[in-house]
């Protein structure tokens, strides 16, 4: 019965290195393709919602999109930049078809929030914008994220959905993503684009060798407790 545990245990361990390394991977080859789509050029905004109508993957992809910006339906995403609290302001663009996309068009401190603390980033032309186009959230991503204060204008997760609602703006002319736009400066200074962060920690060599660690060491405390057992003991 005790081989059959002991079995049993060195199968599972195995299994989960052997998995942590099919994960090391698919990660590569993951942080490998947004690192692809990053460099790209950018793409016109068709062909991203083409895709996306299509069910295919639309984050990090480089776009390019022209309206006028809708300044006085802007909606804030409570976030950090560099060490510094404040806002992504996330402003609706309207397109020449009349639709709308959502612009992250970056960070401004806690003291900017308001668009009368920076009035010269309030663009009122026609602007073309370059970012990464950004998926929708199905739901908020933890239970550890506050809930969106949507009455004080403060986000804690980009919920497409109820930023538009809030604004009044109608579902049927909302494009399903929104774009991150680049480091392109803006006058004054705010908003400070370029802020999307890749973070994928990249962890699976490290739990791998965890798991055949541990696969080791069992095998070697059942080693020792065999050799050790009366009868086993080395011959003299």
């Amino acid at each position: 019965m005790t081989g059959i545990l002991v079995l049993t245990a060195l199968a599972i361990l195995i299994s989960l290195g052997t998995w942590q390394l099919q994960r090391l991977h698919w990660k590569q080859g993951l942080l490998a393709d947004i690192a692809a789509r990053q460099a790209a050029a950018p793409v016109p905004l068709a062909d991203i919602e083409a895709i996306a109508a299509s069910g295919g993957d639309i984050e990090y992809r480089k776009v390019t999109a022209t309206g006028r910006y809708i300044n006085n339906k802007e909606r804030h995403f409570f976030a950090t930049w560099r060490g510094q609290t404040g806002f992504y302001v996330y402003t609706p663009l309207e397109l020449a078809d009349g639709r709308i996309l959502i612009v992250n068009r970056g960070f401004v401190p806690y003291e900017n929030k308001e668009p009368e603390m920076r009035m010269q980033g309030q663009l009122t032309d026609q602007q073309t914008v370059t970012g990464l186009a950004r998926a929708k959230l199905a739901g908020k991503p933890s239970w550890l994220v506050p809930d969106n204060d949507v009455a004080k204008n403060i986000f804690y997760w980009k919920d497409l959905d109820v930023m538009a609602e809030s604004v009044g703006l109608e579902k049927a002319r909302v494009i399903p993503f929104f774009v991150d736009a680049d480091s392109t400066p803006n006058p004054a200074g705010l908003p400070i684009g370029g802020v999307t962060q890749v973070d994928l920690p990249n962890d699976h060599l490290q739990y791998a060798f965890t798991w055949y660690g541990l696969a080791a060491v069992l095998v070697a405390v059942v080693a020792v407790s065999w050799f050790r057992k009366p009868g086993k003991a080395p011959r003299q």
